[in-house]
């Protein structure tokens, strides 16, 4: 389900986004994705790998907990050791915790992060756990579905991008989507086993260019 709101927000308009998307990514690179709106404005708050709770709070984040476990790669298979990787997302209702998003009637959660910031190892993985996020509806644009925004940094490389769950029929109407075209199938994690206590589990690599 979407969450139900009406606000404007500052995503490309449909032909700017349209051109965005048709640009080529060098071979086998993850593609590029809009930050949209919602990058936290305060990131030196609490980013530990475990967005489902919060210090000196006892209640879990409300929603399907989720273990994203992936790999950061180089162009030639090879692991990234030492990347950044940022995530950031809305909660199980589909609301940022973002001034932005404060016209959003959907509900914040108070024990949810919503931010994150990990380093990949040796073997470039990264592992963080969080909920699934609600899609919503965006004015004039239409439905978002379910998805993470990514922020990965190695050196002097970024690529900021989106990865979306697989089996969700959201993505067959999501603009940013279906503006992508085929290359939205690389952003699609892929179900994997369960995480701790029961996680669902979901497994995306990304190569670098």
């Amino acid at each position: 389900m979407f969450a139900s709101r009406r606000r404007a927000l500052s995503y490309l308009s449909a032909a700017a986004l349209a051109a965005a998307c048709a640009s080529a990514d060098p071979e086998g690179a993850t593609p590029s994705e809009t930050e949209g709106p919602f990058y936290p404005i305060d990131t030196n708050v609490e980013r530990d790998a475990d967005l489902t709770r919060l210090a000196g709070r006892s209640e879990r984040a409300a929603g399907q907990v989720i273990e994203m476990r992936g790999r950061v790669l180089g162009p030639d298979g090879r692991p990234v050791s030492g990347a950044r990787v940022e995530l950031w997302q809305a909660n199980a209702a589909g609301r940022y915790a973002h001034p932005g998003d404060a016209a959003n009637p959907s509900p914040l959660d108070p024990n949810f992060q919503g931010y994150g910031v990990v380093q990949t190892g040796a073997d470039g993985g990264f592992s963080l756990t969080t909920i699934k996020p609600g899609g919503y509806l965006v004015d004039a644009q239409g439905p978002r579905t379910a998805h993470m925004h990514w922020k990965i940094a190695s050196g002097a490389q970024t690529l900021t991008t989106q990865s979306y769950f697989p089996g969700e029929p959201a993505n067959e109407v999501d603009f940013l989507m279906r503006a992508m075209g085929d290359r939205s199938r690389a952003l699609i994690a892929r179900a994997g086993a369960a995480g701790t206590d029961g996680a669902a589990g979901f497994d995306w690599d990304i190569v670098l260019a």
